[in-house]
C-alpha cells in the first residue's frame, strides 16, 4: 500500500503543497507558542477572543464536575442533557428562529442538512468558492448539483431558469452558499439571493460559520446584519469553533425543518453528542456575545487599521471588510516564502495553497480577533513591510 500512495505524497511536497501541522503548547490567543518560541498569532478563527475567556473556561470546568466528560451517547439514545437543549433554545432565541439543532461538528452539519432535504430527482446551486463541507455535501446527496459563479447573480439565475424549464413538478431546489467566505473573507449577497430564492420557489441555505457572532448588532451573524428573516432565509447553519471560541456547529430553522433533521439527518442520527461540558461552555460564551459589543467594535477600528496601513504598503488585499484578510501572493512557493519570512520575525500566518483555493491565488490568510492590539496590528504591518520591500 505504503508504495502506491507515496508517489502523491510525493508529488504533492514537490509542488510546494505539502500540508503539515503545527504543535500548539499554549491556549489559542493574540500570541501562541510553537516550538518553544512565542509568536503573534494571525492565523486563528477565535474572533471575539473567547477560547481562552476564564468565564467560559469555568463554565466548561463546573459542568464537567456535574456531568462528568463524555456524553456517552447520541442525542437520540441518551446523550441529551439539559445543557444541550438549553443551548439549543438559547441558540434559537439568539437567531430568531423556532428551533435550533446541535451538531458535533460542522461538516456534519453541513452534511446532515443538504442530504436530508435531497435526492437525485432535486437540484443544489452552489457558490464557486463554498466551503469544502458544502460542496461534499451537495455531490453526495446525488442531486443535480451545480455550480455558480461567485456572487454571480446572473448566472445563478440563469441556471434556476433552466432547472424550472428540465424539472419535475416536485423538485426540490437549494441554494447553498457561505455567509462570509471563508478564504476570500467578503459576504454573499444574502437579500438578492433571498429575492431569487422567492422568485424561483428554491429554498436558500447559508453557512454563517466565519459570521455568527461578528456581524450584526448583536452578533447574531448575516441574517441579523442583512436583516433577513425565517421567510427569506429558512435555512441558517453556523459553528461555535470560531467567535464562539468552543467547538461545534448547529442548524437554526422552523419547527417542521429541525424535526425533519432530527428525523433523517443521518450525521446527527449516528454521532455522539459533544460534552455537555462544551455546551456550557458555550451558554457563557453567548452570553458574552451579545452582552460585549465592544469585542465587535474593537475588531471593526483593527480592521479598519490593518486595511489602511496595508494600502499604504501596497499590499495586494482582497476586497473584505472581515475578520479574514486574504493577502494574494500567487505562486505557492512564494506563498511559503512569505509564511516562512513572517515566522522569522515571530508572525505566525498560514499559507493557504491549491486545492484549498484556485491555482495561481496562493495566498496568506490573515485573521484578525478582537483579542488582538492596535500596537500589536503595527507589527504585523511592520513585518509585512519588511518582507515585501526587504531591505
Amino acid at each position: 500500500m505504503d508504495d502506491v500512495l507515496q508517489p502523491a505524497l510525493d508529488e504533492r511536497r514537490a509542488q510546494n503543497l505539502y500540508r503539515e501541522r503545527k504543535i500548539i503548547a499554549s491556549p489559542q490567543g493574540a500570541e501562541v507558542i510553537v516550538g518553544g518560541k512565542k509568536y503573534l498569532n494571525f492565523c486563528n478563527n477565535d474572533y471575539l477572543g473567547l477560547a481562552n475567556h476564564p468565564a467560559v473556561i469555568a463554565a466548561f470546568k463546573n459542568a464537567a464536575d456535574e456531568y462528568g466528560v463524555g456524553s456517552g451517547a447520541s442525542h437520540l439514545v441518551c446523550g441529551h442533557t439539559a445543557l444541550h437543549h438549553a443551548l439549543e433554545e438559547k441558540l434559537a432565541e439568539f437567531t430568531g428562529r423556532p428551533r435550533a439543532l446541535l451538531f458535533s461538528t460542522g461538516y456534519m452539519a453541513n452534511l446532515g442538512v443538504v442530504n436530508a432535504l435531497l435526492d437525485k430527482s432535486d437540484f443544489v446551486f452552489e457558490d464557486k468558492l463554498n466551503h469544502a463541507s458544502l460542496l461534499d455535501a451537495g455531490l453526495l446527496s446525488g442531486a443535480r448539483f451545480q455550480r455558480f459563479l461567485h456572487n454571480d447573480l446572473d448566472n445563478l439565475e440563469t441556471r434556476l431558469a433552466r432547472a424550472v424549464d428540465a424539472e419535475n413538478t416536485h423538485a426540490r431546489k437549494l441554494i447553498v452558499v457561505d455567509g462570509v467566505f471563508s478564504m476570500d473573507g467578503d459576504c454573499a449577497p444574502l437579500p438578492e439571493l433571498a429575492a431569487l430564492a422567492k422568485k424561483y420557489d428554491a429554498w436558500l441555505m447559508a453557512d454563517d460559520a466565519h459570521g455568527i457572532g461578528v456581524l450584526g448588532e448583536r452578533g447574531a451573524g448575516c441574517a441579523e446584519f442583512f436583516n433577513l428573516d425565517q421567510q427569506q432565509l429558512p435555512i441558517l447553519m453556523a459553528t461555535l469553533g470560531k467567535a464562539f471560541g468552543t467547538f461545534g456547529a448547529f442548524v437554526a430553522g422552523s419547527e417542521v425543518l429541525i424535526e425533519t433533521l432530527i428525523q433523517f439527518a443521518r450525521p446527527y442520527i449516528y454521532t455522539t453528542a459533544m460534552p455537555a461540558a462544551v455546551a456550557a461552555a458555550t451558554l457563557k460564551s453567548l452570553e458574552l456575545v451579545i452582552a460585549e459589543n465592544w469585542r465587535r467594535e474593537h475588531l471593526q477600528q483593527l480592521i479598519k487599521r490593518f486595511r489602511n496601513g496595508a494600502e499604504q504598503i501596497g499590499l495586494q488585499l482582497f476586497s473584505s471588510n472581515t475578520s479574514i484578510q486574504p493577502l494574494l501572493i500567487g505562486a505557492a512557493a512564494e506563498a511559503m516564502r512569505w509564511s516562512d519570512a513572517l515566522a522569522a520575525r515571530g508572525i505566525l500566518i498560514g499559507a493557504i495553497r491549491p486545492p484549498t483555493v484556485p491555482a495561481n491565488t496562493a495566498r496568506l490568510r490573515i485573521t484578525l480577533s478582537a483579542a488582538h492590539s492596535e500596537t500589536q496590528i503595527d507589527l504585523l504591518l511592520d513585518a509585512l513591510a519588511s518582507v515585501h520591500s526587504p531591505r
